[in-house]
């Protein structure tokens, strides 16, 4: 099995592949991962404490659970706003925004992470989960950049991800095997996510070190170093 705990494995399918896929899984993608995903992305949305009032984006917003968490988080005052690559992601989330009757504080899009459709400086936070592993790892860089660009000066990010460590026991050997060989279907792979983040230029805060079936998971806070 290729890949030494120091190198990261590379995304092989294109974001057309990928948004196909995504758009094909849509209807069934909180019962094949929605479940499994959800209690990490819960750490994560309670690192980023939204509060009343904030202009939040989530990148990779999916079906649109954090979405509703997060609309709910900033209240009538607050506005969320998320980008998705896939337009089967876009109809469902959109959906479950309405039903809940929260389309007034939330604008969702469809678009690429690496290539934000927003002004400099626009958001209080941004958020993301099981969305940064999902670029190729020369791409990684330009996201987090992007992230950067909008937030303000004071703006905190936080990603939950799938996390390279220094160790690789047997599940990650094998997770990362199975990405290479069937990346449509295995298409997240473990990603150096704290130390992207820092060479980014973000200050890390807080980092919760957890394991979903023997994957390593981070959920890691950070601001924009000063």
């Amino acid at each position: 099995m290729p890949h030494s705990s120091g190198q990261m494995s590379r995304v092989t399918r294109t974001k057309e592949t990928a948004k196909v896929s995504y758009d094909r899984m849509s209807r069934w993608y909180d019962l094949l991962a929605g479940t499994s995903e959800w209690k990490f992305v819960k750490v994560g949305l309670d690192l980023l404490r939204a509060d009343e009032g904030e202009s939040i984006l989530e990148i990779g917003y999916g079906t649109g659970k954090a979405i509703l968490a997060l609309a709910n988080a900033v209240g009538d005052g607050g506005r969320v706003y998320g980008i998705d690559l896939s337009e089967g992601m876009h109809q469902i989330a959109s959906e479950r925004v309405k039903a809940a009757g929260l389309s007034d504080r939330v604008e969702l899009r469809c678009g690429d992470g690496a290539k934000l459709p927003y002004e400099d400086h626009r958001f209080n936070a941004v958020f993301t989960s099981f969305t940064l592993e999902l670029f190729d790892t020369l791409e990684i860089p330009i996201v987090l950049l992007e992230c950067m660009r909008v937030l303000r000066h004071d703006g905190r990010l936080v990603v939950v991800s799938m996390a390279k460590k220094d160790v690789t026991g047997f599940a990650v050997r094998l997770y990362e095997w199975a990405h290479e060989r069937i990346p449509n279907y295995v298409d997240c792979r473990p990603i150096f996510v704290s130390q992207s983040m820092s060479d980014a230029g973000f200050d890390i805060v807080e980092c919760i070190e957890m394991k979903m079936w023997g994957l390593p998971v981070d959920a890691v806070r950070s601001r924009i170093r000063p």
